[in-house]
Protein backbone atom coordinates (compact mmCIF):
# COMPACT_ATOMS: atom_id res chain seq x y z
CA UNK A 1 0.00 0.00 0.00
CA UNK A 2 1.42 3.58 -1.19
CA UNK A 3 0.16 7.20 0.35
CA UNK A 4 -2.44 8.16 -2.09
CA UNK A 5 -3.56 5.16 -2.83
CA UNK A 6 -7.14 6.20 -1.46
CA UNK A 7 -7.27 8.80 -4.21
CA UNK A 8 -6.62 6.47 -7.12
CA UNK A 9 -8.74 4.17 -5.84
CA UNK A 10 -11.60 6.80 -5.42
CA UNK A 11 -10.65 8.01 -8.82
CA UNK A 12 -11.05 4.80 -10.91
CA UNK A 13 -14.54 4.42 -8.95
CA UNK A 14 -15.63 7.32 -10.72
CA UNK A 15 -14.30 6.53 -14.54
CA UNK A 16 -15.71 3.14 -14.14
CA UNK A 17 -18.91 4.59 -12.65
CA UNK A 18 -19.18 7.13 -15.52
CA UNK A 19 -18.65 5.08 -18.47
CA UNK A 20 -21.23 2.06 -17.05
CA UNK A 21 -24.03 5.17 -16.69
CA UNK A 22 -22.80 6.40 -20.18
CA UNK A 23 -23.41 3.01 -22.13
CA UNK A 24 -27.11 3.14 -20.16
CA UNK A 25 -27.50 6.41 -20.93
CA UNK A 26 -28.04 5.85 -24.14
CA UNK A 27 -31.07 3.87 -23.78
CA UNK A 28 -32.77 5.97 -21.60
CA UNK A 29 -35.51 8.36 -23.41
CA UNK A 30 -35.77 12.00 -23.04
CA UNK A 31 -38.79 12.06 -20.25
CA UNK A 32 -36.55 9.67 -18.25
CA UNK A 33 -33.17 11.48 -18.49
CA UNK A 34 -35.46 14.53 -17.22
CA UNK A 35 -37.04 12.53 -14.60
CA UNK A 36 -33.33 11.05 -13.69
CA UNK A 37 -31.96 14.71 -13.66
CA UNK A 38 -34.50 15.24 -10.73
CA UNK A 39 -34.09 12.30 -9.06
CA UNK A 40 -30.28 13.70 -8.51
CA UNK A 41 -31.28 17.01 -7.78
CA UNK A 42 -33.29 15.43 -5.01
CA UNK A 43 -30.63 13.61 -3.78
CA UNK A 44 -28.22 16.27 -3.74
CA UNK A 45 -30.36 18.36 -1.70
CA UNK A 46 -30.55 15.10 0.70
CA UNK A 47 -27.05 15.46 1.01
CA UNK A 48 -26.88 19.24 1.73
CA UNK A 49 -28.98 18.21 4.60
CA UNK A 50 -27.14 16.00 5.92
CA UNK A 51 -23.73 18.09 5.58
CA UNK A 52 -26.05 21.22 7.00
CA UNK A 53 -27.00 18.95 10.16
CA UNK A 54 -23.57 19.70 12.61
CA UNK A 55 -25.07 23.67 12.25
CA UNK A 56 -27.01 22.51 15.18
CA UNK A 57 -25.19 19.76 16.98
CA UNK A 58 -23.86 20.29 20.67
CA UNK A 59 -19.98 19.57 19.81
CA UNK A 60 -19.81 22.77 17.12
CA UNK A 61 -22.14 25.10 19.41
CA UNK A 62 -20.18 25.19 22.06
CA UNK A 63 -17.19 25.66 20.56
CA UNK A 64 -17.88 29.29 20.24
CA UNK A 65 -19.81 31.99 22.20
CA UNK A 66 -23.57 31.36 22.10
CA UNK A 67 -25.06 32.46 19.30
CA UNK A 68 -22.14 33.08 17.01
CA UNK A 69 -22.03 29.48 15.23
CA UNK A 70 -24.46 30.73 12.76
CA UNK A 71 -22.80 33.83 11.92
CA UNK A 72 -19.60 31.92 11.20
CA UNK A 73 -21.10 30.54 8.33
CA UNK A 74 -23.05 33.73 7.09
CA UNK A 75 -19.23 35.43 7.35
CA UNK A 76 -17.44 32.56 5.38
CA UNK A 77 -19.98 32.15 2.58
CA UNK A 78 -20.26 35.76 1.99
CA UNK A 79 -16.90 36.67 1.85
CA UNK A 80 -16.22 33.20 0.07
CA UNK A 81 -18.40 34.61 -2.68
CA UNK A 82 -17.05 38.10 -2.54
CA UNK A 83 -13.35 36.53 -3.34
CA UNK A 84 -14.50 33.75 -5.58
CA UNK A 85 -17.01 36.36 -7.67
CA UNK A 86 -13.66 38.47 -7.56
CA UNK A 87 -11.63 35.74 -9.21
CA UNK A 88 -14.65 34.97 -11.57
CA UNK A 89 -13.73 31.26 -10.12
CA UNK A 90 -17.57 30.16 -12.00
CA UNK A 91 -16.58 31.91 -15.24
CA UNK A 92 -12.53 29.96 -14.96
CA UNK A 93 -14.13 26.49 -13.93
CA UNK A 94 -16.80 26.71 -16.86
CA UNK A 95 -14.13 27.90 -19.04
CA UNK A 96 -12.05 24.82 -17.90
CA UNK A 97 -14.86 22.56 -18.33
CA UNK A 98 -15.56 24.02 -21.74
CA UNK A 99 -12.05 23.60 -23.17
CA UNK A 100 -12.55 19.80 -21.86
CA UNK A 101 -15.64 19.59 -23.84
CA UNK A 102 -13.72 20.02 -27.40
CA UNK A 103 -11.01 18.25 -26.10
CA UNK A 104 -13.73 15.16 -25.25
CA UNK A 105 -14.90 16.39 -28.46
CA UNK A 106 -18.43 16.33 -27.20
CA UNK A 107 -20.76 18.31 -28.76
CA UNK A 108 -21.75 21.84 -27.86
CA UNK A 109 -25.04 21.29 -27.05
CA UNK A 110 -24.43 18.20 -24.72
CA UNK A 111 -24.22 18.99 -20.93
CA UNK A 112 -20.51 18.17 -20.48
CA UNK A 113 -19.60 21.21 -19.13
CA UNK A 114 -22.86 21.34 -16.38
CA UNK A 115 -21.71 17.63 -15.43
CA UNK A 116 -18.06 18.40 -15.09
CA UNK A 117 -18.93 21.64 -12.52
CA UNK A 118 -21.89 19.37 -10.77
CA UNK A 119 -19.99 16.76 -10.32
CA UNK A 120 -16.33 18.52 -9.55
CA UNK A 121 -18.03 20.65 -6.68
CA UNK A 122 -20.55 17.41 -5.60
CA UNK A 123 -17.21 14.61 -5.34
CA UNK A 124 -15.08 17.62 -3.36
CA UNK A 125 -17.50 18.66 -1.09
CA UNK A 126 -18.00 17.06 2.21
CA UNK A 127 -16.02 15.60 5.61
CA UNK A 128 -14.98 12.11 3.37
CA UNK A 129 -12.47 14.24 0.98
CA UNK A 130 -10.96 15.63 4.04
CA UNK A 131 -10.59 13.51 6.64
CA UNK A 132 -10.20 10.77 4.15
CA UNK A 133 -7.39 12.21 2.42
CA UNK A 134 -5.44 13.44 5.68
CA UNK A 135 -5.96 10.14 7.18
CA UNK A 136 -4.09 8.38 4.25
CA UNK A 137 -1.28 10.42 4.16
CA UNK A 138 -0.75 9.83 7.52
CA UNK A 139 -0.72 6.16 6.98
CA UNK A 140 -3.95 5.75 9.19
CA UNK A 141 -5.69 3.42 6.38
CA UNK A 142 -8.09 4.21 3.43
CA UNK A 143 -11.39 3.18 5.13
CA UNK A 144 -12.91 6.75 4.52
CA UNK A 145 -11.72 6.85 0.79
CA UNK A 146 -12.97 2.90 0.26
CA UNK A 147 -16.14 4.55 1.89
CA UNK A 148 -16.60 7.88 -0.57
CA UNK A 149 -15.40 5.86 -3.68
CA UNK A 150 -18.20 3.30 -3.60
CA UNK A 151 -20.94 6.48 -2.64
CA UNK A 152 -18.72 8.38 -5.73
CA UNK A 153 -19.34 5.37 -7.99
CA UNK A 154 -23.00 4.95 -7.85
CA UNK A 155 -23.22 9.08 -7.72
CA UNK A 156 -21.13 9.14 -11.20
CA UNK A 157 -23.08 6.37 -12.70
CA UNK A 158 -25.85 8.06 -12.09
CA UNK A 159 -25.04 11.42 -12.86
CA UNK A 160 -23.23 10.08 -16.12
CA UNK A 161 -26.13 8.76 -17.52
CA UNK A 162 -27.48 12.10 -18.09
CA UNK A 163 -24.82 14.47 -18.25
CA UNK A 164 -22.43 12.45 -20.35
CA UNK A 165 -18.19 12.41 -20.21
CA UNK A 166 -18.07 15.90 -18.25
CA UNK A 167 -18.70 13.80 -15.02
CA UNK A 168 -15.89 11.65 -15.41
CA UNK A 169 -13.75 14.56 -16.05
CA UNK A 170 -14.21 15.44 -12.27
CA UNK A 171 -11.57 13.47 -11.38
CA UNK A 172 -8.95 16.24 -12.45
CA UNK A 173 -10.05 18.43 -9.35
CA UNK A 174 -11.47 15.41 -7.45
CA UNK A 175 -7.46 14.02 -7.67
CA UNK A 176 -5.51 17.44 -7.25
CA UNK A 177 -8.66 18.73 -3.98
CA UNK A 178 -7.35 15.26 -2.69
CA UNK A 179 -3.84 15.42 -3.18
CA UNK A 180 -3.78 18.53 -1.70
CA UNK A 181 -5.43 17.31 1.89
CA UNK A 182 -3.24 13.95 1.43
CA UNK A 183 0.16 16.07 1.38
CA UNK A 184 -1.26 18.06 4.34
CA UNK A 185 -2.09 15.02 6.25
CA UNK A 186 2.01 13.22 4.98
CA UNK A 187 3.44 17.08 6.01
CA UNK A 188 1.55 17.90 9.31
CA UNK A 189 -0.34 15.44 10.45
CA UNK A 190 -3.53 16.18 11.88
CA UNK A 191 -3.94 19.96 11.89
CA UNK A 192 -8.13 19.91 11.44
CA UNK A 193 -9.99 20.31 14.67
CA UNK A 194 -13.72 18.51 14.17
CA UNK A 195 -15.38 22.36 14.25
CA UNK A 196 -13.04 23.48 12.12
CA UNK A 197 -14.01 20.27 9.93
CA UNK A 198 -17.41 21.28 10.80
CA UNK A 199 -17.59 25.01 9.81
CA UNK A 200 -16.12 23.67 6.08
CA UNK A 201 -18.64 20.67 5.78
CA UNK A 202 -21.57 23.01 6.37
CA UNK A 203 -20.31 25.56 3.83
CA UNK A 204 -20.01 23.08 1.72
CA UNK A 205 -23.48 21.59 2.34
CA UNK A 206 -25.00 25.30 1.35
CA UNK A 207 -22.79 25.11 -1.83
CA UNK A 208 -24.53 21.31 -2.28
CA UNK A 209 -28.38 22.94 -1.78
CA UNK A 210 -26.82 25.59 -4.99
CA UNK A 211 -25.96 23.08 -7.00
CA UNK A 212 -29.37 20.73 -6.07
CA UNK A 213 -31.35 24.06 -7.07
CA UNK A 214 -29.63 23.81 -10.47
CA UNK A 215 -30.15 20.40 -11.01
CA UNK A 216 -34.09 21.06 -10.43
CA UNK A 217 -33.85 24.35 -12.98
CA UNK A 218 -35.01 26.53 -10.03
CA UNK A 219 -32.35 28.84 -10.01
CA UNK A 220 -28.78 28.86 -11.50
CA UNK A 221 -26.43 29.73 -8.55
CA UNK A 222 -22.83 30.65 -9.10
CA UNK A 223 -21.79 28.13 -6.84
CA UNK A 224 -18.14 27.83 -7.91
CA UNK A 225 -17.50 31.26 -6.66
CA UNK A 226 -18.45 30.24 -3.05
CA UNK A 227 -15.38 27.41 -3.17
CA UNK A 228 -13.23 29.88 -1.08
CA UNK A 229 -15.38 29.41 1.79
CA UNK A 230 -14.43 26.30 2.33
CA UNK A 231 -10.72 27.80 3.09
CA UNK A 232 -11.94 30.58 5.36
CA UNK A 233 -14.89 28.91 6.96
CA UNK A 234 -12.13 26.92 9.29
CA UNK A 235 -9.74 30.32 9.67
CA UNK A 236 -12.92 32.16 11.04
CA UNK A 237 -14.24 29.53 12.90
CA UNK A 238 -10.46 29.39 14.81
CA UNK A 239 -10.89 33.36 15.53
CA UNK A 240 -14.40 33.05 17.18
CA UNK A 241 -12.98 30.05 18.99
CA UNK A 242 -10.24 31.69 20.75
CA UNK A 243 -12.88 34.21 22.15
CA UNK A 244 -14.87 31.06 23.61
Amino acid sequence: MFIGLGTVINVVAIIVGSTIGIAVGTRITKSATSLITDILGLITLLGATSAIIPLWSTSFTSSFPKGASLLIILASTLLGGLFGSALSLETRLDSFGENLRKRFKASSESPFVEGFVSASLLFVIGPLAILGSVSDGMSQGIDQLILKSSLDFFASMAFASTLGWGVAASIIPVALYQGFWTVIGLVSGSILSQYQIDAMTICGGLMLVGIALRLLDIKRIAVANLLPALVIAPLIATAVHALN
